[in-house]
């Protein structure tokens, strides 16, 4: 089985690492530093404990190009990268290569194999003209949800804090070999790959605390405890939070936990720095049109105002823009 890691940063790194020790054939994609680390030393993780994990995959290049066809590709680059990347990883396809996304936010695939009204409708904010699916069938596409946190502690090392869940879920809801053969794989690595009939209901609770808390902390420059032990901030999250669930459940999703029981959960995070807040402290484009801006574009589509995620991404549009002009 052949499996490529698209953007093998933090999360992509730790999956790749997880991998390639099963002897499965993975190969890595990255640049810079980063890659010559691990084309010179193998790719690394270190857990909470002080344990470290050394892997060496098949291939590690930054040429998609020249890598191959694959069984399964799996896109961990931030959403915002997605649309560049969607032509040159076109060279990573077979006939039979299934795609997984695993990215934060609303998936540029999410009306595929939906149903109803909405089916097959294309969401500017997470695919910006198309580009994505003019380069991708979806047929090709499986879902994944990511719950697992690392970081790239520096090049060739990747630092994993917690979690090791990576939800995965056919968009039509059908339990295919294809999904139940990666899945197997992945918890052969250790890993935990739940395969859900209906992935956009898991995709929704993830986004609960992706769209209020990451946006929030990367205005206030607050940690993730700090922001619920704030009551003013714990009520804008939990009201950015209902205006969502009115969205969700507009298109059919089902919500299995309450508002309270999501911030909860993420109140026994600690204090953690949203990938949000790192992105804008270093200056770097954030995930905010695949976290935000597409509940707002939602909320058009279902005409159900979203004032206060409104007023949110607006905010986070502007510091992102002054950031990364600085």
């Amino acid at each position: 089985m052949r499996i490529c890691i698209v953007g093998a940063g933090a999360i992509g790194g730790y999956l790749g690492a997880k991998l390639a020790l099963t002897g499965a054939q993975v190969t890595l994609i990255a640049r810079g530093a980063h890659l010559e680390a691990i084309q010179r030393d193998g790719i690394s993780v270190e857990y909470a404990d002080g344990r470290r994990e050394t892997a060496r995959p098949a291939l590690a290049t930054a040429d998609m190009a020249a890598a191959g066809i694959h069984d399964y590709v799996i896109a961990a680059v931030k959403a915002q990268s997605l649309p560049a990347l969607a032509a040159p990883m076109r060279a990573l396809y077979g006939p039979d290569t299934a795609v997984v996304y695993a990215q934060n936010g609303i998936p540029w695939w999410y009306f595929y194999h939906h149903g109803g009204e909405h089916e097959g409708r294309h969401l500017e904010t997470v695919d910006p003209g198309g580009l994505i699916a003019a380069s991708t069938e979806p047929e090709r596409v499986i879902g994944c949800v990511v719950y697992p946190a690392a970081e790239l502690a520096r090049p060739g090392l990747i630092r994993h804090i917690e979690g090791n869940r990576f939800t995965l879920g056919e968009p039509s809801g059908e339990r295919t070999e294809r999904v139940s053969r990666l899945a197997q794989l992945m918890v052969s690595a250790g890993l935990k790959a739940p395969v859900r009939p209906r992935i956009r209901n898991e995709l929704w609770v993830k986004l609960w605390g992706n769209l209020s808390f990451n946006p929030i902390s990367a205005l206030t420059r607050a940690t993730l405890d700090a922001i619920i032990n704030e009551p003013l901030t714990r009520a804008l999250a939990a009201a950015m939070m209902a205006e969502a669930r009115q969205i969700a459940e507009a298109l059919g999703v089902e919500f299995g936990i309450s508002i309270d029981q999501r911030i909860k959960g993420a109140e026994e995070v600690g204090a953690h720095k949203t990938s949000m807040l790192q992105d804008i402290e270093a200056g770097r484009p954030t995930e905010i049109d695949a976290m935000v801006g597409a509940v707002t574009e939602l909320g058009r589509l279902v005409g159900l105002p979203t004032p206060h995620i409104d007023a949110i991404y607006a905010s986070v549009k502007l510091l992102e823009r002054t950031v990364t002009r600085q």
